[in-house]
């Protein structure tokens, strides 16, 4: 038997791709990452992957806090860098964000002018940019541990998966908490459990569909530098025991 079924084409509306630009202002250095995403959504959040990176060139942003204009020209080739990695039609609808943290949390409580002098020579630069530019701020370090909880469940496949047909899914798994440490202090963020926490404390995030509040506890004096120095301190002790007649050691 020969059967004929008539058959249409159905076009099928292809995803558009769209970029983001994020400049991570750390303590040490600055380094320029690119995003990208399709117009697909997992529960009104879209599903971003990193595309690429650019270390800048030189010290950290606040570095710069006696001569902030070499801080925003510092920027200007990875930005150049940028503008060859996005398509020239996708630039003006990019968005471009500068966050800054440790140092210039510290710089900004000692000198704030000297902090404000900074902000203003990078939005200067990056407003001259061809990119849609949304703002440069210092982050709190709850916000700063927030995003790096966030990072590191979403790299964790937490918040959402793939399913066998490559459909994103809820994921069934819990969300992991992040030790985070730092030069000075270490940074313990965990999301709260809501029915034993009050309402205002953590931060609060909307991600695929559920609301999260994150809380930071902080950890003083247990960073690398003081970790470090700890232990630059015992191999002194060592090395002086093992000198018969110390008095460091008679002591002990």
């Amino acid at each position: 038997m020969l059967l004929c079924v008539s058959t249409k084409d159905v076009p099928v509306a292809l995803l558009r791709t769209k970029y983001g630009i994020v400049l991570d202002a750390g303590p040490s250095r600055t380094i320029l990452f690119i995003y990208q995403w399709t117009t697909t959504k997992a529960n009104k959040t879209g599903v971003i992957r990193g595309c690429s990176s650019c270390p800048v060139q030189g010290p950290g942003v606040s570095s710069y806090s006696d001569s902030p204009q070499k801080a925003g020209k510092s920027l200007e080739p990875c930005l150049n860098w940028a503008q060859n990695e996005i398509p020239p039609e996708q630039h003006s609808q990019t968005p471009l964000y500068l966050g800054a943290t440790a140092s210039m949390r510290q710089l900004n409580l000692t000198h704030p002018i000297l902090s404000d002098g900074l902000l203003a020579a990078l939005t200067g630069t990056l407003k001259s940019s061809p990119f849609s530019f949304q703002g440069a701020q210092i982050l709190s370090s709850p916000e700063e541990e927030a995003f790096s909880w966030v990072a590191v469940n979403y790299v964790l496949e937490n918040f959402f998966k793939y399913d066998w047909q490559g459909q994103l899914v809820p994921s069934k798994k819990g969300m992991a908490g992040v030790l985070s440490v730092g030069g000075t202090s270490a940074q313990l963020t965990a999301e709260l459990e809501e029915e034993k926490q009050a309402p205002e404390e953590g931060v609060r995030l909307q991600l695929y569909g559920q609301t999260h509040r994150v809380h930071t506890h902080q950890c003083p004096c247990h960073g690398t530098e003081q970790l470090r120095r700890r232990l630059l301190s015992v191999l002194i002790q060592v090395s002086l025991c093992a000198h018969p007649g110390e008095s460091l050691c008679s002591s002990r």
